[in-house]
């Protein structure tokens, strides 16, 4: 598995986790990456994405309410909701990772932590809230230029 797979998979866990028992705290991320036995090059991506997440966390759960036709965000999979946070905050801001591959990731996630039907699920939303995006859905934008 890649470093980046391990460090969303870890992420999308500890989302779940906070999501479950929301008074889990920030700081309970190191004692859950000792017990997970994280990979130090995942853990520091992983750090850079469940903060993010959590700070964002509104305004993607309005996105994700919007763009789930027919489902209301509290009757969602805890683990569909939580990959669907993840992949919107990468899509909406991390500009090195395009579109397209925050897409495949949660699909993939979605596959082998959660239902048959989640695959799907979680492809046609994102791909709603994609094709609303102002970037490109296949090329990363760099920090330089901007696109």
């Amino acid at each position: 598995m890649g470093v980046r797979r391990e460090g969303r998979e870890a992420a999308v866990q500890f989302l779940y986790q906070r999501d479950l028992n929301p008074s889990s705290e920030l700081a309970d991320l190191n004692v859950f990456y000792k017990m997970r036995g994280l990979s130090p090059s995942a853990r520091r991506f992983s750090d850079a994405l469940v903060p993010g997440v959590l700070a964002s966390q509104e305004a993607i759960d309005a996105l994700i309410r919007e763009h789930a036709e027919n489902y209301e965000l509290h009757r969602l999979s805890a683990v569909d909701r939580n990959i669907l946070r993840l992949a919107i905050y990468e899509m909406l801001h991390c500009p090195e990772v395009p579109p397209v591959v925050s897409i495949n990731e949660a699909i993939e996630i979605a596959k082998k932590y959660s239902t048959d039907e989640s695959g799907r699920f979680v492809n046609g939303v994102l791909d709603r809230i994609r094709s609303k995006l102002p970037r490109p859905a296949r090329t990363a934008q760099t920090a330089a230029t901007g696109s």
